[in-house]
């Protein structure tokens, strides 16, 4: 073996090794933490009695209750715990107000100092017997709970639309009280103190000043640290970037790239079915654009949508049910087909009827997609009666779709790694395990391997448990090894177009799962602060997610220095660049990536920050810049990449290729800056001077001004739909409508496939 193979050897074994310490430290964690949220969770009593032994409701009534708020997709419409939609009210923190102004009242009401320390006492004395399983009101907690049966019954009864939910969403007493009695629990746990602490069982969440809720001195400690952790490590890692040249960036403006027209590019059958694949992308993109309109519009005006009381046949929750799940979906749509596509080109070669295997997983696709979508929509409507949970909605946010769908979704992802193996198996017997191809394969197998993980969440379950493993798939699957499948394709596409040697991206890949494994896995804790965890996962969560600012937009560099190589190969060549406009889409996903997930994500990240907002519209904000602009950007950036091969030259059109471009990310940046953030400083403001429970409610969020910013989103949204949306659509019907099937007469028809480019001096 050479000296130079030698070296580069030792070099991939040490990454592997520290990316082995690194995994291996942060899952030995979140096992750790898995362990305290089993013996830590807030109990759920047998039964819960009041003074005299008169029992109100029992455990089976909780877990009851607990499937009557998930069934009719309450998660979709409001949150329990600071988790899930943001037009209906915090339901633990609306009950909390509710029923301590009634036990205030009951003793005297606001005037009276003894009235109040005597409200306080009754919430936060922890009345729970483990010996008997018995938690005991107090008369006047009994007396609300009696009260707020009522409340919640004309609430979910109410037979107009007013609320953005269908008229008589719940009416049966029985029913009521169940769900009530969840409500009670969740804001018991939120109040009552956890053994041995001076703080509840959710950290002291919701701030509420009439139990005494206040922020913890954890809160504002690690919100300390991990600001110091993020500055701290963005120093040090610029400062090693500036020092070493590891990673190969300094120089590249002497290298070139030099690449193959896209015409003279070989397709397999199977890569010709990716266009198909293509389509129902964009289909299901433009739908789901179109519900999101929909559901932003209830908060501008619930109760008309320009003239029609869309509340009787879309609801707010089966509308942002259904915009959830469809993002997921159509940004999966295109993983799935940019990974069938680059395999060849990976491998070199294409077995026999992996076009046919394609055909029958977008068919499978498209079965589990609009299954799921019917299923919701009859399970909220109340249609499915029993089996809500496994043919409708299980009801939990980002895992709405029934029991039974997740399943074949996760067997289908799962034979999507199939194909790719089937197409990598050739050249993955002749690489190393630490090699790119390798990691390609390892990367598309933690995606169906973590979504499956969601399967532990079920509806039937305690609440945070369910809420813990729900954010493995919210988190792990989508902000870490989605990202991580992300960072692995957009360097092959570099390495294959000559921009990036092997073994720099290489490198940058292993620093970024270094990273990743670093920040992201223990940071998925952030998401848990308040949902009834001890408050170890608020120090690690707090601390770790710190460093996930960094990783992708290490991507942006290579991005724009691909972008610049590419132009000007175009000057000297006369050739024009072909994936000017794929690149111009990846290099936006490094911006975002910045903005969105890094400084909107770390501003709610921070404890004391997300103590006032959780919830709040800066939460949507980040979840938009976020996924749309990380996920979404670069969904369709690959998307433009593979269909530019397979759409014909002639038939190509980079202006709706510009236009897309150019609509998306200023409709992003519209909504995000002219709607979501001012709307979100503007509810924390509210929540910190007047209180959480009133930023929530809907006479703020309805609010002249509030609406008036809702409303300026609207040109925004037209530019989105309009200019962004409908010419990807238009770019993938052109990929089926003029699917390229040979290539031209000059190129050797034996060549199954060809590098795209090989960079000066290499191969």
């Amino acid at each position: 073996m050479a000296f130079e193979e030698q070296r580069q050897l030792l070099v991939a074994r040490g990454w592997i090794q520290a990316v082995a310490i690194v995994m291996i430290f942060g899952f030995a964690v979140l096992g750790m933490l898995a362990y305290r949220t089993y013996t830590g969770e807030p109990p759920i009593p047998a039964r819960v009695s009041d003074a005299a032994g008169h029992v109100l409701f029992t455990k089976a009534d909780i877990l009851a209750g607990q499937g009557i708020f998930l069934s009719n997709g309450l998660m979709e419409y409001g949150s329990v715990f600071g988790h899930g939609a943001y037009l209906g009210p915090d339901f633990t923190a609306d009950y909390l107000h509710r029923a301590a102004l009634a036990v205030q009242e009951s003793y005297g009401g606001e005037s009276s100092d003894r009235a109040k320390s005597q409200t306080i006492a009754d919430f936060k004395t922890n009345r729970y017997d483990a010996a008997t399983g018995t938690l005991t009101y107090t008369p006047a907690q009994a007396r609300a709970f009696e009260q707020l049966c009522g409340y919640y019954g004309n609430f979910f009864g109410e037979p107009t639309t007013k609320y953005g939910l269908r008229p008589g969403a719940i009416r049966s007493p029985e029913e009521i009280r169940q769900l009530t009695a969840f409500f009670s629990w969740s804001a018991w746990a939120a109040s009552a103190l956890r053994p041995g602490q001076q703080y509840s069982y959710t950290n002291n969440w919701p701030p509420e000043p009439l139990v005494d809720n206040h922020a913890t001195a954890d809160a504002i400690v690690w919100s300390v640290l991990s600001l110091i952790a993020l500055l701290g490590g963005i120093g040090l890692l610029l400062a090693a970037f500036g020092r070493w040249n590891f990673l190969g960036w300094h120089g590249r403006e002497q290298q070139t790239v030099s690449f193959r027209p896209p015409n003279q590019v070989f397709l397999t059958p199977a890569q010709r079915a990716c266009g198909w694949f293509f389509l129902v992308m964009g289909l299901l993109f433009l739908l789901q654009t179109l519900v999101g309109g929909a559901s932003q519009h209830y908060r501008a005006d619930i109760a008309n949508f320009f003239g029609i009381d869309l509340a009787r046949l879309l609801p707010f929750n089966i509308a942002r049910t259904w915009h959830v799940q469809l993002a997921i979906f159509w940004v999966s749509t295109s993983y799935l087909a940019a990974g069938i596509f680059l395999a060849p080109m990976v491998a070199g070669r294409e077995p026999r009827g992996q076009n046919l295997l394609a055909y029958a997983l977008l068919g499978a696709l498209a079965i589990v997609v609009f299954g799921s979508l019917i299923g919701e929509y009859a399970g909220i409507e109340g249609w499915l009666r029993n089996n809500w949970a496994w043919l409708g909605n299980q009801g939990f946010e980002y895992l709405d779709l029934g029991r039974l769908w997740q399943i074949l979704l996760t067997i289908g992802l799962f034979f999507w790694v199939t194909i790719l193996f089937r197409g990598l198996r050739g050249r993955l017997t002749n690489e190393h395990m630490g090699n790119m191809p390798w990691l390609f394969f390892f990367s598309a197998l933690s995606i169906p391997a973590f979504y499956g993980v969601g399967l532990l969440a079920h509806p039937a379950a305690h609440f945070t448990t369910t809420d813990f493993w729900r954010f493995w798939v919210v988190h792990l699957w989508v902000e870490d090894f989605l990202e991580l499948f992300t960072t692995i394709m957009v360097a092959y596409i570099f390495v294959l177009l000559g921009v990036v040697q092997e073994r720099v991206a290489l490198t940058m890949i292993y620093l970024d799962i270094v990273l990743y494994s670093a920040g992201g896995v223990i940071g998925t804790m952030h998401h848990l602060y308040f949902s009834g965890e001890p408050s170890i996962h608020m120090a690690l969560g707090a601390f770790f997610s710190a460093a996930e600012v960094i990783p992708l937009t290490l991507l942006t560099l290579e991005a724009w220095s691909f972008l610049q190589l590419g132009a000007e190969q175009g000057t000297r060549s006369k050739i024009p660049f072909p994936h000017y406009w794929a690149v111009m889409f990846l290099a936006s996903v490094g911006f975002w990536n910045f903005l969105g997930a890094g400084v909107f994500g770390f501003l709610i990240n921070l404890p004391i920050v997300s103590y006032y907002e959780i919830g709040t519209a800066l939460t949507p904000n980040h979840g938009h810049a976020a996924f749309m602009g990380v996920y979404g950007m670069l969904s369709v950036g690959l998307a433009l990449f593979c269909l530019r091969y397979i759409i014909p030259e002639e038939r190509w059109s980079d202006r709706a290729a510009k236009i897309s471009f150019w609509s998306l990310n200023l409709g992003l940046a519209w909504m995000v800056f002219a709607t979501l953030f001012p709307l979100g400083i503007l509810q924390l403001y509210h929540s910190i001077a007047y209180g959480y429970y009133d930023a929530r409610t809907l006479k703020f969020i309805s609010n002249p001004s509030n609406s008036l910013i809702e409303w300026l989103r609207f040109p925004g949204d037209v530019v989105f739909i309009l200019g962004g949306a409908l010419p990807v659509l238009y770019l993938c019907w052109l990929g089926v409508r003029y699917m390229r099937t040979q290539v031209t007469a000059e190129e050797p028809k034996e060549i199954l496939f060809t590098e795209l480019a090989s960079t000066s001096g290499e191969r």
